[in-house]
């Protein structure tokens, strides 16, 4: 450790002895300091201007405030609190700086990165914003901003001119306090202390409208607003979000248009969700006919027509489009309109040769499938989750490059129909998202079932010889080769943000290439919001219709009430065989973020429905605090896992615990048991022992037996 980092370690320690172990802290008090004032006004305020300095960073930097008002009157007690205040709030920053700038920020980086993309987007503003509003803690304020690379000569002033009105309002106070002569109800209750408390209380209100009005004028400098609006909102995207967003606004009476380049539904209903669970159920009916003779049924080798599978696929589409559809939405009240939408000013969005002004605009325009820059993989006519529709031939060999849920559903659904699938990732398991128990679950289910899994493998090229297809790989030192007949992309999604007038109206996307929105979901523009796949940070269809509520409520009700989203509990399920879903958090987010838990784990293959129905296999893992039955997280893995998430789900939105589940009656027999017999396991696992053993002995009592028998072994929690 440096001499420098000692050296301020040892000031703080002072400090902190000073005020704590001397009897300093008795001294700083109303009287002592009004006392002192009346005999040595100059000694007085140089006393409290320097421990003013040493406090203002500890929890009774308030309450000093409001003794200096007491002490000096508002005005002489404003230049003095304001002027120590901020030079203490400038030693903190600079103590933080010295002291654990680097550490902090090599260890905790992540949890800096709104700090430090506020500073860096609107530098001083930014700072001047938090300083204006009391509610955000200068005590934080201070060491963290010491954390970025602000200048400190630009903290100092910033902060001298941001904490101005809100030292002047809690001095003032103080003054007020300071001329009570007897604290009665009517000596308290005089007009200025009154004024004085409306102001303490009126001050957050003021500053943040006063902060709104700066930023809204500073962010739509040089754009003219229109007097009046064609309609109240233009949705661009016809996808989940946009269609929610749609439909909540028409069904407030509201004039909406919805502008969709291409097909309704977006990618969940075209290329997404829902031709790929068809697919998931075609090659679901191969697997159950291939196993048809452990259930006593000769069925022989399945024949599959993959055409007509991807026909079916196909036809499902059209079936579900009448949900989607231009004629529905327009009934429902939507203006639909198909083109392509270029956003010109905040309150303008053009469509061909049209211009349409609206009141506010709401982005959903998805994303699509990323295509990693991979040496010579434009040689091999590759697929995507946008293309692969349109196959009507089998891939005798197919390569999947992915392991997440996209590239793991469709090399399991492309191996039951008859592909030999090679699945690569550069990760050291499939599905690095869920716990690795779940991974090493469904790793073991692909090889079983005949998937090339190759795991800790980076694709590095792509090559053609002889009029073979080749995909080179590494792993550590060792290359290999893969010969394959269609390569599948599947390693994530990107967010369609080019050529909509994003980039003109400088509307900021974030390192992950998603629009940046604020916790309402608004823009750098407060009158423009992103939902969905474009805005993140999760993109599942379900999510994206959540947003979309938020969105499309707080656009069209904004200085009313606007919604912080909530994303507390969200649920997912990745669509293999057996699925895997999961709600809230798994074992290593839970230890990733210090919180303790302690694991129940049911096995399916110990339910009746699912020995019955030949499904044994799989489990329910819940998260709960040590001792306590509230749910973290859950995640289960098995027969009809998406569906028996929903419980779950419910507990955690609604705060029920296991102990309610498991007192729920649930129909035998059925899957939805292995919930409450994951209830039942946590329930053993705690029971109270001492309390167990005292009934025992009340038991033997009551029939007379000697108190020298041995409790029965606990049952299961099925038993």
């Amino acid at each position: 450790m440096s001499v420098k980092k000692i050296l301020i370690l040892l000031v703080v320690a002072a400090v902190l002895y000073l005020y704590f172990f001397t009897g300093l802290g008795d001294y700083i008090t109303p009287s002592y300091f009004q006392q002192l004032y009346a005999e040595q006004p100059m000694l007085t305020v140089a006393i409290f201007f320097a421990a003013y300095i040493l406090l203002c960073s500890l929890p009774v930097a308030a309450l000093l405030t409001v003794m200096g008002g007491m002490v000096f009157g508002a005005t002489t007690g404003t230049l003095v609190v304001s002027f120590a205040s901020t030079l203490g709030a400038t030693l903190a920053f600079l103590v933080a700086r010295g002291l654990l700038g680097d550490w902090v920020q090599s260890r905790f980086g992540s949890y800096l990165e709104t700090v430090n993309r506020g500073v860096e987007k609107d530098g001083a503003f930014y700072l001047f914003s938090l300083r204006l509003i009391p509610a955000v803690p200068f005590s934080v304020i201070n060491p963290v901003m010491g954390l970025t690379k602000m200048k400190p000569f630009t903290f100092y002033w910033v902060s001298q001119l941001g904490m101005l009105p809100g030292t002047f309002v809690y001095v003032n106070a103080g003054a007020q306090l300071g001329a009570v002569d007897e604290f009665s109800v009517a000596g308290v209750l005089t007009p200025g202390l009154i004024a004085s408390f409306i102001l303490l209380a009126i001050l957050p209100f003021i500053a943040r409208a006063i902060v709104g009005s700066v930023q809204k004028a500073k962010v739509y400098k040089g754009f003219k607003k229109p007097k009046a609006f064609d309609t109240n909102m233009v949705v661009i995207g016809g996808g989940s979000a946009g269609l929610v967003s749609s439909y909540i606004a028409a069904a407030v009476k509201a004039k909406v248009t919805l502008v969709e380049r291409h097909k309704m539904g977006g990618d969940c209903l075209n290329t997404g969700c829902v031709p790929s669970k068809a697919l998931i159920r075609s090659a679901k009916i191969v697997k159950e006919v291939r196993n048809a003779e452990h259930y006593g049924v000769s069925a022989g080798e399945p024949k599959v027509d993959f055409a007509k599978v991807m026909d079916r696929v196909q036809q499902v589409v059209k079936d579900i489009e009448p949900h989607d559809s231009i004629e529905r939405y327009t009934d429902l009240g939507v203006d639909c309109v198909t083109g392509e939408a270029k956003i010109v000013s905040p309150w303008e969005v053009q469509v061909g040769d049209d211009t349409i002004t609206t009141k506010n605009i709401v982005i959903a325009s998805g994303a699509r499938p990323f295509v990693p820059p991979i040496p010579g993989l434009d040689q091999v006519d590759y697929l995507t989750s946008d293309n692969l529709w349109e196959l009507r031939d089998l891939p005798e060999r197919l390569l999947v490059l992915g392991g997440g849920p996209i590239g793991s559903e469709l090399a399991q659904s492309f191996q039951r129909l008859g592909s030999q699938v090679t699945q690569v990732d550069m990760m050291d398991r499939l599905m690095p998202r869920e716990d690795a128990d779940v991974s090493a679950f469904v790793m073991e289910k692909f090889a079983a079932e005949g998937i090339d899994v190759k795991v800790n493998h980076k694709t590095v090229g792509f090559e053609v010889r002889d009029g073979e297809n080749i995909a080179l790989l590494e792993s550590g030192d060792d290359k290999v080769e893969v010969a394959f007949d269609k390569v599948l992309i599947a390693v994530g999604r990107k967010a369609n943000v080019t050529g909509m007038g994003l980039e003109e109206l400088n509307i900021d996307t974030l390192p992950q290439g998603t629009v940046a929105v604020d916790d309402y979901l608004r823009t750098r523009y407060p009158n423009i919001y992103a939902c969905g796949d474009v805005a993140g940070p999760y993109q599942f269809t379900h999510t994206a219709a959540h947003q979309a509520w938020y969105a499309a409520v707080n656009a069209l009700f904004s200085g009313l009430k606007s919604y912080k989203v909530d994303y507390s509990v969200i649920p997912w399920a990745t669509f293999v065989d057996p699925e895997v879903a999961r709600v809230g958090l798994s074992e290593a987010e839970a230890q990733e973020k210090g919180i303790e838990y302690e694991v129940t784990k049911y096995g399916i293959d110990d339910l009746d429905r699912a020995i019955a129905d030949g499904e044994a296999q799989g489990f329910v893992k819940v998260l709960t605090p040590p001792g306590k039955d509230k749910i973290l997280g859950a995640t289960i893995v098995g027969y009809h896992a998406s569906d028996l998430i929903t419980e779950f789900v419910t507990g955690m939105k609604r705060n029920i615990g296991l102990n309610k589940i498991l007192g729920t009656i649930h129909i035998y027999p059925t899957v939805s048991e292995a919930n409450k017999y994951a209830a039942g396991e946590w329930k053993r696992a705690n029971a109270p022992e001492k309390a167990l053993q005292w009934l025992f002995k009340f038991h033997n009592w009551r029939r007379g037996a000697s108190g020298s028998e041995a409790p029965p072994v606990a049952a299961t929690a099925k038993e």
